[in-house]
């Protein structure tokens, strides 16, 4: 029913994290709604970024130089490591503004495999933790996955 070129468009959309058949159609629409320029600027980002962005030779956090900004801050602390999944864990961390250490982006392994292999190989030697994790406050039980709940009851504390 729609063209080659919009069944094609909808098709990549979809490909996108989160992006179902529907949301890709409403995407597709909106663009083809929007004036050139403004798709074409959206072309040209993926482009750019694509060309541009790599992965840190220190850390594996994304940037566009052969070290990362944070791998380069000599104010930050190289006596500490947050191993995280992925880029975007890294952002979350770096939003907190409390961990002002060096980070290990490993996006071939889960993090909590990274995390058990490393605390294997380094006990004795370093120091090695991992964020406190249970139940947000206000949070109901109902809709916590059994790991996060055991945790949290195993990691309670006093009143």
């Amino acid at each position: 029913m729609l063209s080659p070129a919009v069944d094609n468009l909808v098709a990549q959309l979809s490909r996108l994290p989160g992006v179902g058949s529907r949301t890709a159609h409403r995407l597709a629409f909106h663009l083809l709604q929007r004036p050139e320029d403004e798709a074409l600027a959206l072309a040209s980002a993926i482009t750019d970024v694509k060309e541009r962005v790599r992965f840190c030779r220190e850390c594996g956090n994304l940037t566009e130089d052969e070290v990362c900004a944070i791998c380069l801050d000599a104010r930050r602390d190289h006596s500490l490591i947050c191993v995280v999944e992925q880029p975007v864990d890294l952002l979350s961390v770096e939003r907190t503004s409390e961990f002002r250490g060096l980070y290990h982006v490993n996006p071939n392994m889960t993090g909590e495999a990274t995390a058990a292999y490393l605390a294997d190989r380094l006990r004795g030697r370093v120091r090695v933790t991992r964020l406190a994790s249970g139940l947000p406050v206000g949070g109901d039980l109902e809709y916590a996955d059994e790991v996060t709940l055991g945790r949290a009851l195993t990691g309670r504390r006093e009143m």
